[in-house]
């Protein structure tokens, strides 16, 4: 499984699910606005209203799971932290292939602190890596939400047509009631407007669209969100790899709506800012 693809895949992955017990009603299971109820609301418009629904909770716990297999081999990752909503200030824990990292946001920047084998890997001996996202969205032309902004998996959902939406009945997660769809989401809004990205991605997934699955509360907000997809690499960018594919899966939960955020950043002199050196790994990728 080489750089160049899981690096494709992660990509998606953070476009569609974005990279993250009982919420707050008062488990009556009835909310003070009859229309925020999914299942009473149009499908699409429930769909359509829930990124500024989630977004209006503030904050959230969140875990994320993620699974990519390719060449055989599968690689795991499981996350679980904070989120402001709407400043995407957040704290997440990640652990994967035996490594615990601790990932901090924080006013567009992101530190991460890794542990065991790892740990070396940070340079200067420093204990934190810090990349600034929006100096390295100008050096390799790539957006910066899908990692500052926690409630992006539902962002580019609000231009979402009829067509796409089907309602597939409620479920309860975590003792709190749901509303499942199941979202036909075209590449052209995975892509946030760039053409160029459109095109790529729709030749890697064979497609023009990506079924998502969403659960929604009964006050319209995300509380799950899946996906599932298959890249096929680019012939000119992976020579000799035309005929391997990266599957990932990835499920993202919030819950406990409103908890309390505390976020503060790393100690400059703990820290070491690698963001040229992700910016120049990306290049050599593309």
């Amino acid at each position: 499984m080489s750089k160049a693809q899981i690096g494709s895949a992660v990509a998606v992955l953070l476009l569609a699910a974005g990279l993250t017990g009982c919420g707050s009603e008062d488990g009556s299971g009835k909310s003070g606005d009859a229309q925020a109820r999914p299942s009473a609301t149009p499908p699409v418009r429930a769909v359509q209203d829930a990124y500024r629904r989630t977004t209006a909770a503030e904050s959230a716990r969140m875990t994320v799971s993620t699974e990519v297999t390719a060449e055989g081999r599968t690689l795991t990752a499981d996350g679980k932290g904070v989120a402001d909503l709407e400043d995407g200030t957040s704290k997440v824990t990640i652990t994967s292939a035996g490594t615990t990292v601790e990932q901090r946001v924080l006013d567009g920047v992101v530190y991460q602190k890794p542990t065991g084998k790892q740990r070396g890997s940070v340079p200067g001996g420093k204990i934190w890596t810090k990349i600034d996202l929006a100096r390295l969205a100008k050096q390799n032309r790539s957006g910066q939400s899908q990692v500052s902004d926690p409630a992006e998996p539902v962002r580019y959902l609000k231009g979402i047509d009829s067509d796409d939406v089907t309602r597939l009945g409620t479920q309860t997660l975590d003792g709190t009631r749901t509303t499942h769809y199941r979202v036909s989401v075209p590449v052209s809004a995975l892509a946030q407007g760039d053409a160029g990205k459109a095109q790529e991605l729709r030749r890697q997934l064979g497609k023009s669209s990506l079924p998502v699955e969403l659960w929604l509360d009964d006050k319209g907000r995300l509380r799950q969100e899946s996906v599932r997809l298959t890249l096929r690499p680019l012939k000119q960018r992976t020579p000799g790899k035309e005929n391997t594919a990266v599957t990932s899966t990835t499920m993202l939960r919030f819950t406990d709506f409103g908890t309390d955020v505390d976020v503060t950043a790393p100690p400059a002199k703990d820290t070491a800012d690698v963001t040229d050196k992700v910016a120049k790994a990306g290049a050599a990728d593309s």
